[in-house]
């Protein structure tokens, strides 16, 4: 029976870009998530699971764009070979399909294994470089938007009652940002 060329495309955010990914393989149709392989909930992997049918063929840039760990790993493509589905993962260049190949499985497990691994290492490696740049003095999040003496005389212009508008366009920030600077000052006590 000769199914559809399914792919699946996964990228952890919006503002990655997926053209690297299957963009050599002839497909039918492709399914793409822009999200974390981590995330449970990705609308798209679930949309292509539900569409695949006995004799398709799933392609994957390569096996941490399917599944968040083993366990996730092994559980898809049991499922996927249960019903008839084949697997192809590119980057390794290995396809698992139907029977009981216990060399596939030994493949399969290695493999998720290593990959999960890594994302550990990775993980790792990022939590240990957040904490070096925070005993260096990096800060994190937003940078202020104003000085502390820019924002006394914001707070002392809005209150000898200057026009908000005015006030916020003048040291180039936005009313959000103003009121924010305003309910900081009541809550100190100003």
């Amino acid at each position: 029976m000769k199914g559809q060329n399914i792919g699946y495309i996964r990228v952890s955010s919006a503002g990655q870009v997926t053209d690297r990914q299957l963009m050599d393989i002839e497909l039918d149709k492709i399914f793409e998530d822009k999200l974390s392989g981590k995330n449970t909930n990705r609308p798209m992997l679930q949309a292509c699971l539900e569409h695949l049918r006995e004799g398709d063929t799933l392609h994957v840039h390569s096996i941490d764009r399917l599944a968040r760990d083993l366990l996730d790993l092994q559980k898809i493509i049991n499922a996927l070979v249960g019903k008839g589905v084949s697997i192809f993962f590119h980057k390794e260049n290995m396809l698992f399909s139907g029977g009981n190949n216990p060399m596939q499985a030994l493949m399969l497990q290695m493999l998720g294994a290593f990959a999960e691994f890594e994302r550990s290492m990775i993980n790792d490696r990022q939590k240990e470089g957040i904490a070096a740049a925070k005993a260096r003095g990096v800060v994190f999040g937003a940078s202020k938007k104003l000085s502390d003496i820019d924002a006394a005389k914001v707070i002392a212009l809005v209150e000898q009652g200057a026009d908000k508008s005015k006030v916020a366009k003048e040291f180039g920030i936005s009313r959000p940002t103003l009121y924010k600077i305003l309910a900081k000052n009541k809550l100190q006590g100003g």
